[in-house]
């Protein structure tokens, strides 16, 4: 006689954490829902479509091996999978794991569903609060050193392994030349693959698995092969390489087919045996800083967060981030042509291009958070919110990152293989040839020079628009390319 219904989130893949960690086949159901919202009501990129079903999907069967009764239900929403649910078992309790947006957390919360702490982090939500509460200022380096302290991880009496708390001075390589970058995996698909596939009308590439076999597979690789060059070249953007030495794994830490306990152990496993610190700190770095502390943020910053707009910026989502043949811009044109085919590209481009010039062209930042939302595989709400609202489009007015992440064509130059085969100078801010990235820096300090000028960051880049010979000619540039980028011709 079933006791309880145990719903389990596409994003909470994991028997031992969550709802499942305490399941038992003679006493409960285990109920994943399908819903046509999540599979139809935005424009969601196919491959990621893909992934998380056919993960739930494999999940869902593996338990069923297991001798679990499960339901793999599909309706028009999540409430009402779970009413399906009960008219088949009866009016049982219905229990879950904390959901991970506020959106579903109020929607199950209604619907009267009991929860049980999310465990799929390091760092539970209120001890988050208790860090943040404390906090004149959200610096994400002071909550890396306390989660280093707390949790043990490369450091002796308290200091850091190798004298230094970050080696990310050490990883800002350029791309290299004529080197060669181990080849990464590729994951066979099966039966339930091939089904999903055929239920979405796509074929999908062989980047992601969908299993935890295949995650872990991911991760040892990573550790074989790409740890040991991870740090200096983790900030660079290679032509003759999509994925550099970057790990691949956030998707399966995302949907729960890995934990970060379990990468992060593998990890320093690889740095006692004599991976170098750079590279493994800066992975480190990554997983228990970055990670946890944006999805800390997102719960501490409330729904309403989402919404901010300090610098007013309304222009409409551009062309080019949908059609990758809507710019000459070669940098842009490589980034998003990765999106299309992965959906996926690591962090560098997607702060350094894309939301670069969402920035600098002030792209409404809940517009571009969308298109962020819908295409990556590892985009979860608790990721974008605070990237895209506090990081990459400084909507917050400086809440989470004391100055904006703009840059010109020169940074551009330096860390990508891209600026050669354009058809715009970095060089250049002024003429037709002109690359749209320096010509739109130059303009995004003179548009908000009233708020940067107090900024202590960003004092030297003022100082450098007030001698610019050429600003008139520059603000006419900057209209030109614009509307240029709004037509989809640069």
């Amino acid at each position: 006689m079933m006791q309880r219904i145990l719903y389990v989130a596409h994003d909470h893949l994991n028997q031992s954490r969550g709802v499942l960690k305490d399941a038992a086949p003679a006493s409960d159901v285990i109920v994943f829902v399908e819903s046509a919202r999540m599979t139809s009501g935005r424009p969601w990129h196919p491959e990621r479509l893909f992934f998380l079903i056919s993960s739930a999907r494999h999940f869902a069967a593996e338990l069923e091996s297991e001798g679990f009764t499960v339901r793999y239900l599909k309706a028009s929403n999540t409430t009402a999978g779970l009413l399906q649910a009960r008219a088949e078992f009866g009016n049982l309790p219905i229990h879950a794991a904390e959901p991970s947006s506020f959106k579903q957390h109020e929607l199950l919360a209604e619907f009267g569903v009991q929860f049980v702490p999310n465990d799929f982090f390091l760092t539970a939500r209120p001890d988050f609060k208790l860090w943040a509460d404390r906090q004149k200022s959200f610096v994400m380096e002071n909550f890396y050193r306390a989660q280093r302290v707390r949790l043990g991880i490369m450091v002796t009496a308290g200091e850091p392994d190798g004298g230094r708390w970050n080696f990310d001075a050490d990883n800002r390589l350029p791309p290299p030349k004529n080197y060669s970058w181990p080849p990464y995996l590729e994951h066979a698909r099966d039966d339930i693959d091939r089904k999903v596939a055929s239920d979405l009308g796509m074929q999908p590439t062989k980047t992601w698995a969908t299993t935890r076999a295949g995650a872990l597979a991911q991760l040892r690789n990573f550790i074989d092969n790409h740890l040991q060059g991870f740090g200096p070249y983790e900030d660079a953007i290679a032509a003759d390489n999509w994925a550099l030495h970057h790990s691949l794994l956030s998707p399966y830490l995302n949907n729960g087919l890995l934990h970060a306990e379990e990468v992060i152990e593998a990890v320093l496993k690889a740095y006692r045996a004599g991976a170098p610190i750079g590279s493994v700190e800066a992975f480190v770095r990554q997983v228990i800083g970055w990670r946890e502390y944006i999805n800390g943020m997102y719960w501490f910053l409330g729904p309403e967060y989402r919404e901010k707009n300090e610098l007013a910026a309304n222009r409409k989502l551009l062309p080019l981030f949908t059609d990758s043949s809507k710019t000459q811009m070669a940098c842009v044109k490589q980034v998003v042509t990765d999106v299309e085919t992965r959906a996926w590209a690591h962090h560098i481009p997607r702060l350094m291009v894309l939301s670069n010039l969402a920035l600098v062209t002030g792209t409404n930042p809940q517009e571009f958070l969308d298109w962020m939302r819908e295409q990556f595989i590892d985009a979860a709400e608790w990721v974008m919110v605070p990237n895209i609202i506090g990081m990459a489009t400084h909507a917050d007015g400086g809440q989470l990152m004391t100055k904006p992440y703009a840059a010109g064509g020169a940074y551009l130059n330096k860390m990508t293989q891209s600026c050669k085969s354009c058809a715009y100078d970095p060089k250049k801010r002024v003429g037709d040839d002109a690359c749209p990235f320096t010509t739109l820096y130059w303009d995004f300090l003179d548009r908000h020079r009233d708020r940067f000028v107090k900024n202590h960051r960003m004092s030297q880049q003022i100082f450098g628009l007030n001698r610019l010979s050429d600003l008139p000619e520059l603000r006419e540039r900057a209209t030109q390319v614009l509307e240029g980028l709004e037509a989809g011709i640069i």
